[in-house]
């Protein structure tokens, strides 16, 4: 079957607010399909966040994956995840990311690699995340500064454990399991070490 022309006579009809929070907004958009068909649809908008694998190498040679351990009301329990946040206003992704290393690990990245990003589940939201890798890490200020949500502890894991643990379904927040899967591919042909 051919693809139809995206987006020909398709689109916003109406649009319905229904709700608006400190993180979405919630409408119920009257919407034209590419068949011709018009249907209402729920649909949450988000800023967009941004998320950071960060990786240190320990003195022996050894690569490590910084991740946390969050408390996730939604899931019913904890999480291991990397860190990251919603972009506050317009704000750039890579500031964002850069920003939640700080504020969660209490690290500063000399350097980050983009690894693209995602739709997190975009039936019915237009959350996109921005995947980003961060390298060259060093302690600022006193440690993680958390928001008064968040619940975490930072875990140090070996980097080849935590690819493994992406594909095995030991982590299974989808944003980690995509940045660490983008990641695996930069180490798998060597650009993701110097």
């Amino acid at each position: 079957m051919a693809d139809p022309q995206p987006n020909q006579g398709t689109g916003l009809v109406s649009s319905r607010h229904i709700y608006r929070g400190r993180v979405v907004d919630l409408s119920v958009d009257r919407v034209r399909l590419p068949n011709g068909n018009v249907t209402e649809l729920e649909m949450i908008r988000h800023p967009g966040a941004a998320v950071a694998l960060p990786i240190e190498t320990s003195e022996d040679g050894l690569t490590y994956a910084l991740l946390v351990r969050q408390y996730r009301y939604a899931a019913d329990g904890w999480l291991l995840e990397v860190p990251g946040g919603k972009l506050d206003g317009h704000e750039d992704p890579e500031a964002c990311a850069r920003r939640e290393i700080v504020e969660e690990i209490g690290m500063e990245a000399g350097e980050l690699v983009g690894l693209g990003s995602i739709l997190t589940t975009p039936g019915f939201t237009d959350e996109r995340i921005w995947l980003y890798l961060a390298r060259d890490l060093k302690p600022v200020g006193e440690g993680p500064a958390l928001e008064a949500d968040e619940v975490l502890e930072v875990e140090r894991i070996p980097l080849d454990e935590a690819f493994s643990m992406a594909t095995d379904g030991r982590i299974t927040d989808a944003k980690t399991v995509a940045s660490l899967l983008r990641a695996a591919a930069l180490f798998a042909d060597g650009r993701g070490v110097r």
